[in-house]
């Protein structure tokens, strides 16, 4: 039956598709004459696909589950249809009111909508929703990995990865020994070679992340002796243990180290349930859904705007700090996703030639420090607000390592350009002050307070940071107060269990 319903879906793209091509074919005016023309075509067309889809296994594949193989398959079947019905076709009345360059405008639109569906219908399933996060994405506390190798074995274990532990590993990047540099393998790019572990590692640390294992996909033998050298001394020196994919498919042992990690992934879990009761009946909020659309529309009107004085920074930050342009730092977003924060650099580079780490104040530039000062550098983050990373307006985004898990209310909202915390006081107030702050954002989101911050974010660039402690206290008050509230509804949970546990005895 479900093979059924997708073969009727094929067919009427397949329909779909021959009436597009035929308006394209005509500069796209509709004339009902050509149409009524191709009926003997359009006919015969349908009947061949009824036919040539169901051999060639296209109607039995899961569009969820599609694969390149699948596509492959899609375009040869579509090949086939259409010639087969020109064929036929041209035997019936020698393609009497066919164009001749139809079938072949016909057979490029056929193959884009039958994988753009499938495709598509793979990434509704992979989407996820905010209510989702709640249950398996806590705090960003997973593991980074680099992954050695670019092979069937890598492509298992991102799957893997992908689909079962997502909130507890996460790849960073791959290494390849034929220094596919660029390339990607299910969006995971290749970031040099095994021999430039050390260089790899140290440069992600600069982009706050810091890589907690490393496993290979490829046996140890296969690498070449500076790589294997390279990775022991990373594991030697700074404490990352390897890990070899090909010995543990090979052992049948259980891990225990897969056991802690489900334990520790459960108690993560509770810990976020708890802690993001300070944002408890915003996740539902119908401005969620008006805020983004005004993000949308606004980020796309800055960029074109703002895209001479986004180009004159450009050529600064070059002229000052040279290439590459942009500086990147991976922060945990909404739901604590991961994402990349990006600005115009105005640092020079984290080490010297000899691969010795520069103070901060050494690397930073009288010019670097009036961008920062005036929020210039933040320009490419209007990008991320157009992609939908980030807001405008809303908790501003910190490494990994300063995200407090007591306050991941805050991860319930996108990060944003500007926020509550950043007009209330900035980096003049504790982090701790900042966190209360962000959380009481999460549960008074609104229009009207989104239009505040943006107004208090003026005078705050033009002239610095002020602390507020009114704003600070009653955020506190707010939090506490929260805090409290549950913990009161938690004990009375727990008495009615006890009591009907009794009651039971």
């Amino acid at each position: 039956m479900r093979s059924l319903r997708v073969l009727l879906a094929d067919l009427a793209l397949v329909s779909f598709a021959l009436v597009a091509s035929s308006i394209l074919r005509e500069n796209l005016e509709f004339s009902s004459d050509h149409l009524l023309a191709l009926i003997p075509y359009g006919l015969l067309t349908i009947s061949t696909a009824a036919i040539v889809l169901p051999l060639s296994g296209v109607t039995t594949a899961v569009w969820r589950y599609s694969s390149p193989q699948n596509y492959r398959d899609i375009v040869t079947a579509v090949v086939a249809i259409v010639a087969g019905a020109a064929v036929l076709t041209f035997i019936a009345n020698r393609l009497e009111g066919v164009p001749r360059a139809l079938p072949l405008l016909q057979a490029l639109i056929t193959i884009t909508l039958m994988i753009g569906a499938r495709i598509a219908s793979r990434l509704w399933h992979m989407r996820r929703s905010p209510r989702d996060w709640q249950q398996d994405v806590i705090v960003p506390t997973a593991e980074s990995v680099l992954l050695v190798g670019l092979n069937e074995l890598a492509e298992l274990y991102l799957h893997s990865i992908t689909r079962y532990a997502r909130d507890r590993v996460r790849v960073v990047g791959l290494l390849d020994s034929q220094a596919r540099r660029g390339l990607s393998l299910l969006s995971h790019r290749v970031l040099g070679t095994p021999e430039d572990v050390a260089d790899v590692v140290r440069t992600l640390e600069v982009h706050g992340v810091v890589i907690t294992r490393v496993v290979l996909a490829v046996p140890l033998r296969e690498l070449s002796t500076q790589a294997r050298e390279a990775l022991f001394a990373l594991e030697a020196s700074n404490a990352i243990p390897l890990e070899f994919l090909d010995q543990k498919i090979a052992s049948d042992r259980p891990s225990r180290e897969v056991a802690h990690s489900d334990s520790a992934s459960e108690t993560r879990t509770q810990t976020y349930a708890f802690s993001a009761r300070s944002g408890e009946g915003l996740v539902g909020s119908p401005y969620r859904t008006v805020k983004r659309l005004l993000d949308i529309v606004f980020a796309a009107l800055l960029l074109v705007m703002l895209a001479p004085i986004m180009g004159l920074v450009a050529l600064v930050a070059i002229m000052d700090v040279g290439f590459p342009v942009l500086f990147w730092q991976e922060r945990p977003g909404l739901g604590a996703q991961p994402f990349k924060v990006f600005k115009f650099r105005t640092m020079a580079a984290a080490h010297d030639a000899h691969g010795r780490r520069r103070l901060e104040s050494q690397r930073i530039s009288s010019i670097g420090n009036v961008l920062r000062r005036t929020r210039l550098d933040e320009l490419p983050q209007l990008i991320s607000i157009l992609m939908g990373r980030m807001s405008f307006v809303g908790p501003r985004p910190l490494l990994p390592i300063d995200q407090p898990a007591d306050y991941s209310a805050r991860l319930l909202v996108r990060p944003g350009l500007t926020g509550w915390a950043q007009i209330k006081g900035g980096r003049a107030i504790s982090p701790t002050d900042k966190a209360a702050l962000d959380v009481w954002y999460v549960r008074n989101m609104s229009f009207l307070l989104d239009i505040k911050i943006i107004i208090g974010t003026i005078p705050m660039i033009l002239f610095g940071e002020k602390v507020e402690n009114d704003a600070i206290a009653q955020a506190w008050r707010e939090l506490e107060k929260s805090q409290a509230l549950a913990e009161k509804n938690g004990n009375a949970a727990a008495s009615v269990a006890l009591g009907a546990r009794l009651h039971v005895s």
